[in-house]
């Protein structure tokens, strides 16, 4: 007697598997933090994986003290140029925009990405604080938003990419003096995480393209002898049914999805990229030229795409202090 039944193939915890919009994560959830007021995010470039090997500082660890080789992403961080602040007042339907103040002068590139005003001068400026500075008690949080700088990267786009980044810890006052304070400059991964802390990362997947049930549930495939087909599933439902419910596998979009991973730790951060850049520059990314971020372990997308780092929304209740590097591999991913 043949078996009526088998284990689920595949997950349907995201469905649809469709294509991402754009090529780019939005962060939908923004956590809480007790720290004084800091972005609660970042944003770089994926260059490609190494290895590290360091002391392995987890307490319960079996190798507690000893050195472990861990696999590592780097990802390029060049400083974010902080270009609007944005005000937000709560109703009964939720967030709102109360205003938004935009600095002065631009930087040229941003006209790649928005269309610049003609008639801004900082006299808009200074109006425009005033008047977050006179609503301070109907606003409930802050949020910047800042433009990346890829032409300091190797990435070969002169288009900035823009992003909304919430500003956590603090009082709304101390937030405004943080935001007014930073409006029209440059910050640093460095101002906005440390090293041994943990981020969630949020990235497009690589994409596959139209894929069978085989390659994008991983159904098993059937017997040389069966009918039609073989890299398919053996039925699509009763006989009675007047549709194919979702639950069956069946062709479709594979990657180029958006997911978030949590609790990704910093290993380092460092401002030379030459110190990390494996002899003949990272496969499809080239070389690291400027700050950049080492993750434990791997990181969604393709090489070149825009990672966004987030701070943890369900951080570990253990949490370790710099973690202790004492090699990185360099070594030719070409084989060179």
């Amino acid at each position: 007697m043949p078996k009526h039944h088998a284990p689920r193939r595949g997950s349907l915890a995201y469905l649809p598997r469709a294509r991402a919009s754009r090529p780019v994560g939005r962060i939908r959830y923004w956590p809480e933090v007790k720290e004084g007021p800091v972005l609660l995010g970042f944003a770089g470039y994926k260059c490609g994986m190494t290895y590290v090997i360091m002391v392995d500082d987890e307490p319960g660890s079996i190798n507690f003290g000893k050195e472990i080789v861990q696999s590592a992403t780097v990802i390029e961080t060049p400083p974010m140029y902080i270009a609007a602040v944005r005000a937000y007042t709560r109703d009964e339907t939720g967030l709102k925009t109360l205003t938004e103040v935009w600095a002065h002068p631009l930087p040229k590139e941003m006209e790649r990405a928005i269309i610049l005003p003609k008639n801004y001068g900082e006299e808009n400026v200074e109006k425009g604080l005033k008047r977050i500075e006179e609503s301070l008690g109907k606003i409930v949080e802050f949020r910047v938003i800042a433009a990346t700088q890829p032409r300091l990267t190797s990435v070969p786009k002169k288009k900035p990419d823009l992003m909304e980044i919430k500003v956590g810890g603090g009082t709304i006052k101390e937030q405004f003096d943080y935001v007014k304070k930073i409006l029209g400059k440059t910050v640093s991964v460095e101002a906005v995480f440390k090293e041994g802390q943990y981020v969630d990362v949020i990235a497009i997947t690589k994409g596959k393209g139209i894929q069978g049930p085989v390659k994008r549930w991983g159904v098993r495939t059937l017997q040389h002898k069966s009918r039609k087909t073989e890299r398919g599933v053996g039925t699509l439902g009763a006989i009675g049914m007047k549709r194919v419910i979702y639950a069956v596998p069946r062709a479709g979009q594979m990657g180029y999805h958006q997911r978030t991973e949590y609790n990704k730790r910093i290993l380092k951060i460092g401002k030379d990229g030459k110190e990390i850049t494996p002899k003949g520059g990272f496969l499809h990314y080239g070389l690291v030229k400027g700050t950049y971020i080492i993750l434990s372990g791997s990181v969604p997308g393709a090489a070149k795409r825009l990672i966004k780092l987030r701070y943890p929304a369900r951080p570990p209740k253990r949490v370790g202090g710099t973690p202790q590097i004492t090699f990185i591999s360099v070594e030719s991913q070409q084989g060179a």
